[in-house]
């Protein structure tokens, strides 16, 4: 079978030397099988790689009105694919044929010595970049379009809306409310949170983050998704949820090539008694911001911290308990949150600056305290972007609640 032709643009002026290039070129016969065209204008030819995709170009360096860089950079403006272009000079001047190069030619020719062989390597040369550069392309708009699907599919991972405690009751009127804020560092990131009803009053809360960023850590946060899914309704203690959770992601992980490991934290709060229970594996404690007497404090665990998840599959993990008041907040985040660095002093903001702009902010309604901690901390970035996925989580203890039968459980100030 003939291969199929390879589509050829002359870019020259001169109308004797175009055919000359022209009839060598169709001499070469199956050497290089070719079906080539002229345009004798920048302009044209300009119009006529926008109209037809191109393989190859001869280009002249002198053409009136513009010179061959000039329409180099205008062919390189088009979209993909491109055709390779071979700079054609007159003179042979070296300047011109490395400031070609430079702006992405594939090769120069002298015009004055051109011949059958060198052409016929150049062409051969140029045809093979471009199949190269087009696979290339090809390949990176297909990873593009993976990615883009990855990450749509990560981010329906995130809830758009929050369960209410009651269920029954508005969202509005929830003894529980929850606000959230994500900031990837990448399309694919390594944040996770879930929220999720245990009961008409009681909600499990959960917050990771998977070492790095990327397709990897993406996979190993589906990994964590599913785990969550399935073991977290039966949880009722959140030490040995997580330590079920390290069990079984230790073993999807064993056969992993270098080390992986996700560090999470995950509450339990129930709306009708004010207690919370919590644990953590090598993830930041939340803050517990009690709004009434302006005090702001990580959650205290009891004992030694858990490693994160994936590590060491025995491992176990403390639960502490804690009392909660209205208009209380509890506040997850991820360390990619304090972690920002000044570019003036290379100092890290730090958990004391988080927990020193949390005081600041502690009155404000939850979405904005968390709208307001992440300026800060842009701010104190100067407006970098952040090299880490950025994930915070709040839930604010709401008003009095009453069950079904219409007894208040609920006390002015704090839970029953």
């Amino acid at each position: 079978m003939n291969p199929d032709p390879v589509s050829l643009l002359i870019v020259d002026d001169d109308p004797v030397f175009a055919q000359f290039v022209r009839q060598m070129v169709v001499s070469l016969g199956a050497d290089f099988p070719c079906s080539p065209q002229w345009a004798d204008a920048a302009e044209k030819a300009i119009v006529e790689l926008e109209r037809f995709p191109y393989d190859l170009v001869l280009l002249d360096y002198h053409l009136p009105g513009c010179d061959g860089l000039e329409v180099l950079r205008q062919i390189h403006q088009l979209p993909e694919p491109r055709p390779s272009v071979i700079m054609l000079t007159g003179s042979g001047n070296e300047t011109i044929a490395v400031e070609a190069m430079k702006r992405g030619a594939r090769d120069y020719l002298c015009k004055a010595d051109l011949d059958t062989a060198p052409l016929l390597r150049a062409l051969h040369s140029a045809l093979n970049q471009k199949r190269l550069a087009d696979e290339v392309a090809s390949y990176n708009a297909q990873t593009r379009a993976d990615l883009e699907m990855a990450r749509s599919l990560q981010q329906s991972l995130l809830p758009d809306s929050y369960p209410a405690f009651p269920r029954s009751a508005p969202l509005e009127e929830s003894a529980l409310r929850f606000a959230h804020r994500f900031c990837p560092a990448s399309d694919l990131a390594g944040d996770f949170f879930s929220v999720f009803p245990l009961s008409d009053v009681r909600a499990g809360v959960f917050i990771c983050d998977v070492m790095g960023h990327g397709v990897r850590s993406a996979l190993v946060t589906a990994m964590v998704r599913a785990l969550v899914d399935n073991a977290a309704p039966a949880a009722i203690d959140p030490g040995q949820f997580l330590a079920e959770m390290n069990r079984r992601l230790a073993g999807l992980l064993k056969s992993s090539r270098g080390p992986m490991f996700a560090t999470a934290c995950y509450l339990i709060a129930d709306s009708a008694t004010g207690r919370l229970s919590y644990a953590t594996a090598g993830h930041p404690p939340p803050l517990h911001i009690e709004r009434h007497s302006g005090c702001v404090a990580p959650l205290r665990i009891p004992g030694p911290a858990g490693p994160a998840l994936g590590l060491f599959p025995e491992a176990a993990y403390a639960t502490g308990e804690c009392r909660l008041a209205e208009r209380d907040v509890i506040l997850l985040y991820t360390d990619g949150l304090f972690e920002a660095t000044s570019p003036a002093t290379e100092e890290e903001y730090g958990q004391s600056r988080l927990i020193d702009a949390v005081r600041q902010h502690m009155q404000l309604p939850t979405p904005d305290l968390c709208d307001a901690l992440i300026a800060g901390v842009r701010r104190f970035a100067a407006g970098a972007p952040f090299e880490d996925d950025v994930c915070l989580l709040s839930m604010e203890v709401g008003g009095l609640q009453k069950p079904h039968n219409g007894a208040t459980i609920q006390t002015e100030g704090s839970f029953a």
